[in-house]
């Protein structure tokens, strides 16, 4: 039985392999060989698996419409756990995305219970950090995007409490705003093609978000009016929730098909790939009132250790740096950090140290070393008991200030930007 994730838990447990195996998540491997000058986040294998991004590696090598979307849930001040994602945004943007930010206070104000006022104060903190970083696009409140909320009520007509159990744990005792904040979810991934048009929609998370993301994907085919299936000899346009006219409709689009109670028929003849046909369809259904939406794709990056151990996370203050941490905390939090080190310096010298277990070494390869050759050459002199756990944090606190530093200073300069 296939392991069921909480993708609002803190310390989330989660066992990659295991996902990729029961849920069908594909490595990202293949899709560097597509992608010219990768960032390092692609580079490093920080992103690990992906659902669907074929369709967006081509819409970056080919310059088509794509859009790109992640989602904040502002419960608290942002820190270092939250750059990789905002990250993963900023990029795809500069390749040709439309970029979309939803500032989820509905899902705070169910699931963590924060006043509406704290998630705004939360939310407008976040999108300095996004600006600073070069977003540009769309930021949402999920409360006050009434589109938005008239698309999470359709979604929900397409989900059961049973897939809920299933997919979430929920039970008798899960509040229902916690449910409906489900379908917000939902809405949230497939609203840029309600906004900005239907095109692949690509949206950058940590593993534990996959749980939303298998739904969407699930209510997305739902809320299509047929389904498109090859059967060798011809092309078959199954009827889900269209009605007889809306068959007839989409019938008269291909000359030559043949139109049955249920579905229509396309000879092979015809000369159309099924990638054609459902382009075609898609389009017909939103003339018809449909959404005709593509299935949304994802990326899953690996979770950035946190200082103490464990994943970096708010519930556990000392695992993490905040944005605004003073430098006194940030020496305090770096110099105390659980490293890959050896019990004793004599051992270090002799056995090396071990840097996929080091919280500084992790911060170095997701944030404060852009130079693969500097953080390899770190990762040998470690292994090699040359480069001591003690330097090793001074040096990477040296960055770590700078970059709090200059992230001030833009954050100051984009400010200004900020109308909430």
């Amino acid at each position: 039985m296939a392991e069921q994730i909480n993708p609002w838990s803190s310390v989330p447990k989660v066992n990659i392999e295991r996902l990729f195996e029961d849920f069908g998540i594909e490595q990202f491997e293949p899709q560097k060989e597509k992608i010219q000058n990768l960032p390092a986040f692609m580079r490093r294998n920080i992103i690990a698996g992906h659902r669907g991004y074929d369709a967006i590696s081509d819409a970056i090598v080919n310059k088509k419409p794509f859009h790109v979307l992640t989602g904040f849930m502002p419960s608290g001040h942002p820190h270092f756990g939250h750059l990789m994602v905002m990250k993963e945004v900023v990029w795809h943007i500069n390749q040709g995305g439309q970029g979309f930010i939803s500032m989820a206070d509905r899902e705070a104000h169910a699931v963590r219970g924060l006043s509406w006022e704290k998630c705004d104060e939360y939310a407008r903190e976040y999108m300095e950090c996004l600006y600073a970083l070069g977003f540009k696009g769309e930021i949402y409140s999920q409360r006050r995007n009434n589109s938005l909320k008239d698309l999470a009520f359709e979604a929900a007509t397409k989900i059961n409490f049973s897939e809920l159990s299933a997919i979430y744990g929920f039970g008798a005792d899960t509040e229902l705003a916690h449910a409906v904040s489900v379908s917000m979810q939902v809405a949230d991934i497939l609203y840029p093609q309600l906004s900005a048009g239907v095109a692949p929609t690509v949206v950058p998370v940590g593993i534990d978000q996959d749980p939303h993301i298998r739904l969407t994907r699930d209510v997305t085919n739902s809320l299509r009016m047929f389904l498109i299936e090859d059967r060798g000899t011809h092309i078959s346009i199954r009827a889900k929730n269209a009605s007889p006219e809306a068959i007839s409709a989409v019938a008269k689009r291909f000359v030559g098909s043949k139109k049955y109670e249920g579905h229509i028929d396309l000879p092979e003849k015809i000369g159309l790939s099924v990638s054609e046909v459902d382009t075609i369809v898609r389009k017909t259904e939103q003339e018809l009132g449909g959404f005709g939406f593509v299935l949304p794709s994802s990326t899953y990056h690996s979770f950035l250790m946190g200082l103490s151990g464990g994943k970096m996370s708010s519930s556990v203050p000392e695992s993490l740096v905040w944005f605004d941490d003073e430098a006194p905390s940030v020496k305090k939090k770096i110099m105390g950090a659980v490293t890959g080190g050896r019990q004793t310096l004599d051992e270090q010298k002799k056995l090396g140290g071990e840097p996929d277990k080091c919280s500084i070494y992790q911060l170095n390869k997701f944030h404060m070393e852009d130079d693969d050759k500097e953080l390899n050459e770190m990762c040998r002199a470690c292994k090699a008991g040359e480069l001591m756990c003690g330097t090793c944090k001074k040096q990477t606190l040296e960055k770590v200030l700078n970059f709090l530093k200059d992230f001030k200073e833009k954050r100051d300069e984009v400010s200004h930007m900020i109308e909430w």
